[in-house]
């Protein structure tokens, strides 16, 4: 009885508290979701007398974290405090910094610390200062407002990572990113507690580092967009400062066409006229394994490279490569037979072993995609599981190179670039569901989001990265039960536009794009479509790689459009919510939107038209002849006009200019209840 009756408080226990973490979700806007939160009564006024003080001796992270704090917080209150700057002796502060070690952001760092705040006070304790960066972050997020004061919520937070390896990738070869998008990609990495950038700095359309060494690289492999050393070291300085890995990745032996147009004597293919790449794409010239040339290369350039990069870890890239000039080289042949190769894939690790022990000489781990997980390869090696499940094997490349004793991260599930909506990618759960025991669990680092550049430039990269990646981090920190999404598109809402306080564009440079489209006229009519228009997606747009070029602007509509259309998405909900309680609540709010779009082409009726507008009419059009059928319907609480209304979506369904209006399954369960009700 009495085992019982404390099982039953147990679950009580564990009940209430799990109810208590869903009702403060509710009401607080973190993310990354903490491990364990817990309210209280009370809550922390922000007056222009709040002060900061690190209980630490010369440390240089958090003193730049917390003065960097003091500015957003101004800026997020509207209260310009007295004190602009963290102190080092003042011990009745408004908020007391405490950790016990400066570090350096290396894997498997403890990043971990708690936090309480209370009227009177805010401690913030960690056992790094890393982990002290961490809490600052959240206590930023816990700033609520009434009409005459600004406050933070009180709260108590016990919180780390699930993951050690939480990453973002950005490709710099298929579209060059200047310093500052970097370094302002970097802070929102840092707001939303992810710890690795990995740069993808070399591909077919671009080598983009300088080289005192072989300087053929940034002068032919180029054109003139490239990285001076001395600018590397700045943004590894400031990654560090934010307690941000730096992981390089120079791609070989495939995606080598601009190291090739710089050293044509290290490629595969004797006669062959190397250049940079021009289009998106995978292509044949590969860097000759079987050249003791391009070894003697590599290990110079790694060795000038290397130093710039702290990290131990060293990305080879290794993808993509089925080796087509090495099959047509005769040379090649007769050395993998001599070798006992059997295949290119034998002959590319034969090249991987080559490059791990020249990087272990400088230091480095090696990673590369999965495709270096061959039977003959070390374990040392990590492996960056990129494709899933493939090839007969039952799991993905992740489990498995766990499972075979390699070290793993994941980006399958995670390539933001293939556009694809934030509720897709919070699904996917680096683990999974699968059974591992517990050295296999402690080989999987973590995950990582890839932004490859092709469809991207300086303008659209943003808004391409934010505000998914923000909700991608919660997997990666959060605890594997968080996963509601309806709670998640709440609190992201309001964390991307905090991510602007940064410096992001992800919102503003929208209007760039349909100011540029409208020739400067009122935006407001392309602003209602993008609403409901999303780019191509999983790569159906620039299908074969050939329609644009490395050098196109792209500033087309599609590059306004983001990959969740959020009047699309409410859309979705009322249409849901009508068809399963029809009400005159659902039916004025299904009345709005068709509204909203009839006189948004009304409005792109009205502007001066040009040859950009014009290709957009036909979706517009369209879009107008929908709404004015469904509209008139609800209204007269009449039918459907079955022919109108089928042939109006069939036309809808149709891509316009790289978008696709995302109403169609809306549109047609709407359809569907007016024929059965009619």
């Amino acid at each position: 009885m009495i085992k019982r009756l404390l099982l039953l408080l147990l679950v009580g226990i564990f009940t209430q508290h799990s109810f208590s973490q869903h009702q403060l979700s509710k009401t607080l806007d973190l993310m990354p979701w903490p491990k364990e939160i817990s309210e209280n009564s009370e809550k922390f006024l922000i007056t222009v007398d709040f002060t900061i003080q690190i209980n630490y001796g010369n440390e240089t992270k958090v003193t730049h974290a917390a003065t960097k704090f003091l500015r957003r917080l101004s800026n997020r209150t509207g209260v310009f405090f007295k004190n602009g700057f963290p102190s080092k002796n003042n011990k009745i502060s408004s908020l007391q910094i405490s950790f016990s070690n400066v570090v350096a952001p290396i894997l498997g760092v403890d990043e971990s610390y708690t936090l309480d705040v209370k009227n009177k006070q805010i401690l913030l304790n960690a056992t790094t200062d890393i982990g002290a960066i961490r809490g600052l972050e959240t206590l930023l997020q816990l700033v609520k407002n009434r009409k005459h004061t600004t406050y933070f919520a009180g709260v108590s937070i016990t919180d780390a990572p699930r993951f050690l390896w939480r990453g973002l990738m950005i490709d710099v070869a298929r579209h060059f990113m200047p310093v500052e998008v970097i370094k302002r990609n970097l802070d929102a990495m840092a707001a939303v507690k992810m710890n690795v950038f990995h740069w993808h700095l070399t591909d077919d359309q671009g080598f983009r580092v300088e080289s005192k060494v072989y300087p053929k690289l940034h002068q032919l492999g180029s054109d003139g967009l490239y990285y001076t050393q001395a600018q590397i070291k700045d943004v590894v300085k400031y990654a560090t400062r934010l307690g941000i890995r730096v992981i390089p990745e120079f791609d070989v032996p495939g995606h080598a066409s601009a190291i090739l147009a710089a050293y044509p004597a290290l490629g595969s293919k004797e006669g062959y006229e190397y250049s940079i790449e021009r289009n998106a794409g995978v292509f044949d010239p590969t860097l000759d394994p079987t050249n003791d040339e391009t070894y003697v290369f590599l290990k110079n350039l790694f060795t000038e490279i290397a130093p710039l990069f702290p990290d131990e870890y060293f990305h080879i890239g290794g993808d993509e490569n089925e080796g087509k000039h090495w099959s047509e080289s005769k040379e090649i042949t007769a050395f993998k037979k001599k070798h006992h190769l059997k295949t290119n894939h034998d002959l590319q690790t034969y090249f991987n072993i080559k490059l791990e022990k020249i990087l272990l000489k400088l230091n480095k781990k090696l990673m590369g995609w999965d495709e270096i997980m061959t039977p003959t390869m070390p374990t040392t090696a990590v492996i960056h599981s990129w494709r899933g499940t493939h090839e007969g094997l039952k799991e993905s490349t992740l489990i498995e190179a766990a499972k075979k004793g390699y070290q793993s991260v994941l980006s399958n599930g995670y390539y933001i670039d293939r556009m694809l909506s934030v509720k897709h990618h919070y699904g996917v759960d680096p683990i999974g569901d699968a059974v591992l025991t517990k050295q296999e669990r402690a080989r999987i680092l973590g995950g990582e989001t890839t932004m490859w550049s092709e469809l991207v430039t300086p303008l659209t990269v943003d808004s391409r990265i934010w505000p998914r990646t923000a909700a991608i981090a919660e997997r990666y920190w959060s605890q594997k039960s968080v996963t509601d999404v309806d709670n998640m598109f709440k609190r992201l809402n309001v964390v991307s536009f905090q991510l602007e306080e940064l410096g992001l564009t992800h919102l503003r440079n929208k209007n760039v794009i349909l100011r540029n489209i409208t020739q400067n006229q009122n935006t407001n009519s392309l602003t209602i479509l993008s609403e409901i228009s999303e780019p191509l997606k999983i790569y159906s747009r620039n299908s074969g790689g050939t329609e644009y070029q490395t050098y196109s602007p792209f500033v087309l509509f599609a590059d306004a459009c983001t990959a969740d259309a959020v009047d699309a998405f409410y859309f979705a909900k009322v249409v849901d919510r009508h068809l399963k309680n029809p009400t005159e609540k659902t039916q004025k709010k299904l009345m709005y939107f068709f509204q909203k779009w009839i006189k948004g082409y009304s409005q792109f009726q009205k502007l001066k038209s040009n040859p950009k507008l014009e290709k957009l009419r036909p979706l517009y059009s369209n879009l107008n002849a929908v709404s004015e059928l469904f509209y008139k319907a609800l209204k007269e609480k009449s039918r459907l006009n079955d022919s109108a209304v089928n042939s109006a979506i069939h036309e809808l369904r149709k891509p316009i200019e790289d978008v696709a209006v995302v109403l169609i399954n809306s549109l047609t369960k709407l359809k569907n209840t007016f024929i059965k009700k009619y």
